[in-house]
Parts: C-alpha cells; structure tokens; sequence
C-alpha cells in the first residue's frame, strides 16, 4: 500500500528565537528558564504570549512541561500542546511537529522550547535517576557501563578500528568549534585551543578526552512556529521549514544492526532531503548534533557530506570552518556554546539564515541542515532543513 504523504514544504515558518544566557549554576528553577526563553523568542518575533496558541518541547530528566509553561505565562487555553519523551534524538521532532500542527490548522503560534538545568541539578551522566531512557540500560549497569560518554566512545573507537579515524580528526573539530565559539557572546567557553590543548585535556572515556564531551549546562532556548503569512508581518524576516524528519532505525546493542559506524540519520537523510528537494550540495550551514566530536563526523559521513570513513580527514581539511566548503556549528556547538538538548541548534541555523550571527555569519547562507543526536543511546534520529523566504 503507498504512503500517502503530507507534502508541507515551505508551509511553516520560525519567526522568532529566544534564549537564556548559559551557565553552570543558573540559579532559579527549570519552569523560570523555561518561560524566559519563551518571553525572549516571541519579544524576538514582535509577539506576546496572548498570541501563542501551542506550546511543544521534549524531555529526558529534568524538565518544564507545556501544561506547566503555559499557565506560568497565563495561557488560558492552549489548542495544541507536546511534551515528548525523549532526549537529544528527539530534539528537532519537536519543531516538526509544531510545524504538522500549524500546517494541518491546530494551532498557528506554536513555540517550541527546551529548559535544563543540566549542569546545577539533573546530570545527564548523573545516577539517581528513575526510569531509564532506554531498556538496554539493563544489559549494560552490570558493567557500570551507564554515561553518554561510555557510549559513545565504543561508537568512536569502533570508526577508529574500521577507518583509521585519529584523535587529531577529533581534536581539530574542537578547535574549529571553539573559535566559531570565540565569535559568539552567547558561549559559554570562548578562549581559544590548539590541538595540543586537546591532546594534553584529560581522559573523560577512552578515546574520549575532556574537550571531546558536549559542556553541562543551565539554560533553555525557544523557537516560535507559525504560517509563513503570518511571519510576514513580524519584526523578523521568516524563516522557511522546508523538511522535517524524524524516526527509529535498529538498534546496536539488541537489534539486527551489525555496522555500529553508521546511525539513524543514514535511513533518514534521503527522506529529509526528498522533502525539501534539496541535496548535501545544497546545504550552505550545518548545525549537527555535537554531544561529542564523533558525533558530527559521522554524521557528516551519514548525511552525505563526504564518503563512508572521510569523515575525519573531511575536518581535518578545513571543510567544517567558518570559510569552508561546508561550515558546520557556527555558534560553538554544544562542545563551547552550551548544551540545549538541540534546541540551540535550530535557533542558531535560524540567526545564520537572518543574516544576523555577527561575526560567525557565514556570507550568503540560504540552506541550512540542523541535526538530532543520530541514534546511537536511542534508536531514533530527526533533523529539519530551513530555508530563507
């Protein structure tokens, strides 16, 4: 039976992006992160909250949920709401399917946002928690296998034995996100590294040094959806969802994948592209989910950026700078800005395509990707590709 597809390119748009700034210790509860990041995106777009009619974010642990957010900010009656379980693969789902919702007619103002007080009280790595994101966490607590960065790094070093990927090809993407980052007023480290200072940073989870892992965070960030109509007659220029992505592959530890070096976003990358009728030639900026070095390179390898195993000597030859053939976390990531749970991401593809990143603004950027985390603690990925009106 064919799939019978809602075709909503360029149906949506974001008009508005708002942040708290980030720290380590924000002081005040995750609900007040929450509802100023929402004040500060829809004062971005020109609106107030008696203009929002939907309100979605996602969680892992700590937490504001719509059904708390919208009376904090007298929201009487909401037409359309998500809380959706899930961590970072989840991340642009969230806006995807603000935008579905906008599209169908739902809701016209939605605003999409994720607060966090990852650094100062709920740890991603951190133990204490309830209920496990994933149920293979059964399978891996006997071996004290439990943080992110124990995961990942088996990823890592498994494309290390396969490809010949090398520390440098990590260590050179920190150094090339930390100097996006040194032109950004908003990160959270801005001092400069050589890739010596990355070599000599300390072992987190081999082959995982200090300045390979996303930073611990306090903070939220928020994004406004609505018509393209109605972004029109904001304060700021609208910004087109051409494509939104999301879904489940197999999973490494249980399932039938045999291959740990490619991810979720390897099956999604051809829907996302046939949506917007777009390809990777045709991405100018790319914001990709960085909760670890290996992340983004293969990542790059998986949304067809370069070969299979190029990832690395892909970075390492000055491809993901600023002025490269394909400038890739333009604000510092989540490994110097700050880590948002994705949210960051989308808001920072949006400054490039407005024109008004500053000094990290990437000359002539109409086309840009955002990327999930790829499916590796979760087998799920999801991604958005946003274009300027």
């Amino acid at each position: 039976m064919a799939k019978r597809l809602l075709d909503f390119r360029d149906s949506t748009a974001i008009a508005g992006v708002g942040y708290t700034p980030f720290t380590k210790d924000s002081g005040v509860s995750t609900l007040t992160l929450a509802c100023r990041a929402v004040l500060a995106a829809l004062e971005d777009a020109g609106l107030t909250p008696d203009d929002v009619d939907g309100l979605a974010t996602h969680r892992v642990g700590d937490s504001a949920p719509p059904t708390l957010v919208g009376p904090a900010l007298g929201l009487a009656d909401l037409a359309w709401h998500l809380d959706q379980f899930g961590g970072g693969s989840v991340s642009h789902a969230v806006v995807g399917q603000a935008a579905l919702a906008v599209a169908a007619g739902m809701a016209e103002t939605v605003v999409c946002y994720r607060a966090i007080n990852a650094r100062s009280e709920f740890r991603m790595g951190g133990t204490g928690r309830g209920v496990p994101v994933s149920p293979e966490v059964q399978y891996q607590a006997p071996y004290g296998f439990f943080a992110p960065p124990q995961q990942y790094a088996m990823y890592a070093r498994a494309h290390m034995l396969k490809y010949g990927t090398k520390a440098e090809h990590f260590g050179q993407l920190a150094v090339t996100q930390r100097s996006n980052a040194a032109k950004n007023p908003r990160a959270m480290m801005r001092t400069p590294i050589t890739l010596d200072d990355y070599l000599a940073s300390r072992w987190i989870a081999e082959p995982f040094r200090l300045l390979d892992c996303c930073l611990e965070t306090d903070g939220a960030c928020a994004v406004v959806v609505t018509t393209p109509e109605h972004a029109r007659s904001l304060r700021r220029p609208p910004i087109l969802i051409s494509a939104a992505a999301w879904g489940g592959g197999t999973s490494h530890l249980s399932g039938p994948s045999t291959d740990p070096t490619v991810t979720s976003a390897a099956a999604l990358a051809p829907r996302l592209y046939a949506q917007a009728g777009v390809g990777p030639g045709d991405i100018d900026v790319a914001e990709v989910y960085d909760c670890f070095t290996y992340s983004v390179i293969v990542q790059l390898e998986d949304y067809g950026f370069c070969g299979k195993g190029e990832g690395g000597p892909y970075v390492a030859s000055g491809a993901t700078s600023l002025d490269g053939a394909l400038p890739v976390n333009t604000h510092g990531g989540f490994l110097s800005e700050g880590y948002v749970h994705g949210m960051n991401h989308i808001a920072e593809a949006v400054s490039q395509l407005r024109g008004d990143a500053g000094d990290r603004q990437v000359r002539g950027a109409e086309v840009a990707l955002s990327t999930a985390q790829p499916g590796y603690v979760l087998p799920a990925t999801s991604a958005l590709i946003l274009r300027r009106a």
